[in-house]
């Protein structure tokens, strides 16, 4: 009677116009090679962030808040969890230069909302 726990990235999707990468991660318990639970997780990544900040007055926008960060695609979420190397083929392919640019361009304008 051998218990095995794995993980398996079973839907990974693109969406939206600025190519957002959907996951889901099942968790699977396996009882001698048989499946006798699992449950699912999901997270999204998008293709960068802006840098933000204040200067030292601590209202001022810093001079570089605009500055876009690309994604590491270093950790989940969890901040602990490795990217698996499919997730990261998938968002290297969808977040070209031009898919960046727009994603940068939106959130600028949504900070002024």
């Amino acid at each position: 009677m051998a218990l095995a726990e794995s993980i398996e990235y079973d839907k990974i999707e693109v969406v939206g116009i600025y190519k957002a990468v959907q996951v889901r991660k099942k968790n699977l318990i396996k009882k001698d090679g048989v499946e006798i639970a699992s449950n699912f997780e999901r997270y999204v990544l998008q293709a960068g962030t802006l840098k933000g900040g204040f200067k030292e007055d601590g209202t001022t926008p810093a001079d570089d808040a605009d500055d876009f960060v690309d994604n590491p695609l270093d950790k989940e979420p969890d901040g602990v969890t490795a990217i698996p190397d499919e997730v990261k083929n998938v968002c290297n392919v969808v977040w070209t230069t031009d898919i960046k640019t727009a994603y940068k361009a939106f959130l600028i304008a949504q900070k002024s909302i």
